[in-house]
């Protein structure tokens, strides 16, 4: 069904449950994928804009950010992740996490509640989903995997080493999508040997 959906910038025509759909693909395969520990922390990073098609920042939708939020949440909660949100750069990339990960990962709390035109549709509408939600000013580099949606860069906020997974799908409605996982450094030199 093709609905209208009301951005900043006015209506436009985007099918919000295929939308729900290929977040639901995408996560799913990446979570598979990432094969993360319970506990481990997710980043999530995203533009409702360019997954409608407009230029990041001029057409925000909470309608957009619920279709692609309700699955991801559902599959990170399932398999007891923690999600971090990333802002936009009008709140310098906060991240929005549940106060029981910053407590564990020692995250520095700041002070601002995202909404639409500061932070971000898909952030505002997480922010209202979590059950004690904070906002932290960075990951210190501790993000297990990520999901980029529309080219938000979310790298500074992974584990080194970064892995690129090349997933089935390559898009959320029109936004381009990168996903990652991280993997421990390998030391040692031509003797040493690595678990797969």
């Amino acid at each position: 069904m093709v609905m209208v959906v009301k951005g900043s910038s006015g209506g436009i025509e985007m099918d919000l449950k295929e939308i729900s759909k290929q977040a639901e693909e995408v996560i799913e395969e990446l979570l598979d994928i990432a094969n993360l520990k319970p506990g481990s922390l997710f980043v999530l990073g995203g533009s409702t804009s360019e997954i409608l098609g407009k230029k990041v920042g001029t057409a925000g939708s909470l309608d957009v950010a619920k279709a692609v939020m309700d699955p991801i949440l559902e599959a990170i909660y399932k398999r007891g992740l923690y999600l971090a949100v990333q802002g936009c750069e009008h709140i310098n990339r906060a991240l929005l996490v549940e106060e029981e990960a910053q407590e564990k990962y020692g995250l520095e709390v700041v002070n601002v509640i995202p909404h639409e035109h500061a932070g971000g549709s898909l952030q505002t509408y997480a922010y209202e989903q979590y059950k004690n939600p904070v906002m932290v000013e960075n990951l210190k580099g501790l993000g297990h995997a990520g999901l980029d949606i529309g080219l938000v860069l979310i790298g500074m906020h992974l584990r080194p080493v970064v892995v690129p997974v090349r997933l089935s799908r390559n898009k959320i409605g029109e936004a381009t999508i990168v996903a990652a996982r991280t993997r421990p450094k390998l030391i040692g030199g031509e003797r040493a040997r690595y678990k797969k």
